[in-house]
């Protein structure tokens, strides 16, 4: 794994973090509102009740009261000992949201725009979903406040997590395939847009990914900061300090910049997201490393680093796991690529499912194939700290939905 240099981070402060994106949805370079004429005037509606909400303690007593009986929060954060022992060398926590309602982070953002969207009087949800958990996080939420709710999904994204989309489907949710192009997570964000365009006077797209339009990288991460800062006091009491580093697996990068935010401004700390290195990220279509073969453009509302050939046109993208197998990055994840302060690195397929199998023999947790590409740098890395050091890996989701895929690809299996 090649990671780009932690370069000095002092000039980050928690004011000058917290004060991105700037009115027009930038962070740097990076970002902005690329969108149809038709779509602003729901994103500057959004950009209100999103303003009043924060405003609003009612709005913030219903988030924090459902995200700890609805939810599950706090998750716990766990000391992995006989990983830790097995590496033999840094002391390895799992900041642990595979254990939230429905299976991972994701639920954290979709409750808060769930919420908008009862607060602005939409009544229908879209969104799109890969790995198929923030398709049934939104599904979950949709069901509990009465909302109509339409999930896209890409036709192989349905083949390999059949399990959610029966899941989704069981709350109630109208899950439409989609058949274009790769038929994974791009296209099922295309055919959302597309129904947004159609219906925004009813509808609300809850979008699931730390990129696109302003003001939604913003608003994600913003939902998802919640479990960076569970994690600073957790580990403040576990260890009475701060980690050495955090990792974090990175598709659209929702995970990771809600785990990272709160560290930004801790230049002691490192910060690491792992991309999906595929097959190797040597051949075009094998891989979804964006910092590994990437280039500056413009996808689906924002500009950012995109896998895209030398006439702009997307290219293909591959990853075992559904939710890590997409061309582009969040554009606040490239703003800190582009200061050193996150590093990116990928694991390969096979270094992923490895992972996967050996966190469930050594610990009994069966992450998911997202995660598990945070978990196969985990292993290299902790191997390389010596034993005062401190890692902690966000364990994002839990590997139920994979374990069918899993056993097809490594045993040949048909579950």
């Amino acid at each position: 794994m090649t990671l780009s240099p932690v370069l000095d981070s002092s000039s980050i402060t928690r004011e000058s973090k917290n004060a991105l994106p700037d009115s027009r949805g930038h962070f740097g370079p990076f970002g902005g509102m690329y969108v149809p004429e038709t779509l602003m005037t729901p994103l500057f509606d959004l950009e209100q009740a999103y303003f009043e909400a924060k405003a609003d303690p009612k709005f913030q007593e219903e988030l924090d009261y459902l995200l700890k009986q609805f939810v599950g929060r706090p998750s716990p954060l766990y000391f992995a000992d006989r990983l830790t022992e097995e590496c033999g060398g840094a002391r390895i926590y799992l900041k642990r949201e595979d254990l939230l309602h429905t299976g991972a982070h994701k639920i954290n953002n979709a409750l808060g725009q769930a919420l908008l969207a009862k607060r602005m009087g939409k009544k229908r949800i879209i969104a799109e979903t890969g790995a198929g958990q923030h398709g049934i996080a939104t599904a979950a939420l949709c069901a509990k406040m009465g909302l109509e709710c339409v999930i896209y999904m890409g036709a192989e994204d349905m083949r390999r997590q059949a399990l959610n989309v029966y899941r989704m489907r069981l709350s109630g949710a109208e899950v439409r395939g989609v058949e274009a192009g790769q038929k994974t997570l791009k296209e099922a964000v295309n055919e959302a847009m597309r129904d947004w365009v159609t219906h925004v006077d009813s509808t609300h797209y809850i979008f699931g990914l730390a990129l696109g339009s302003h003001l939604y990288p913003m608003i994600v991460r913003d939902f998802h900061r919640i479990f960076g800062e569970d994690t600073r006091s957790q580990i403040l009491q576990a260890e009475g300090r701060l980690p050495d580093e955090l990792v974090a697996c990175v598709g659209g990068g929702s995970n990771a910049i809600g785990f990272f935010h709160e560290f930004l401004e801790e230049s002691s700390v490192a910060l690491t997201g792992v991309e999906a290195g595929g097959h190797g990220v040597n051949a075009v279509g094998d891989h979804a490393a964006r910092f590994s073969g990437g280039k500056l453009g413009v996808l689906q509302g924002a500009k950012t680093w995109i896998l895209q050939n030398e006439e702009g046109q997307i290219e293909l993208t591959h990853s075992v796991s559904a939710g890590l197998d997409y061309a582009a990055v969040g554009p606040e994840h490239a703003y800190y690529h582009s200061l050193g302060r996150i590093q990116f690195g990928y694991a390969t397929d096979e270094e992923a499912l490895a992972a996967f199998q050996r966190l469930s023999r050594t610990e009994g947790i069966i992450p998911a194939l997202e995660s598990s590409h945070g978990i196969a740098y985990t292993l290299k890395r902790a191997a390389e700290m010596s034993p005062d050091t401190i890692l902690i890996c966000n364990l994002s989701g839990r590997g139920d939905k994979d374990v069918q895929e899993a056993a097809r690809v490594t045993e040949g299996l048909d579950l």
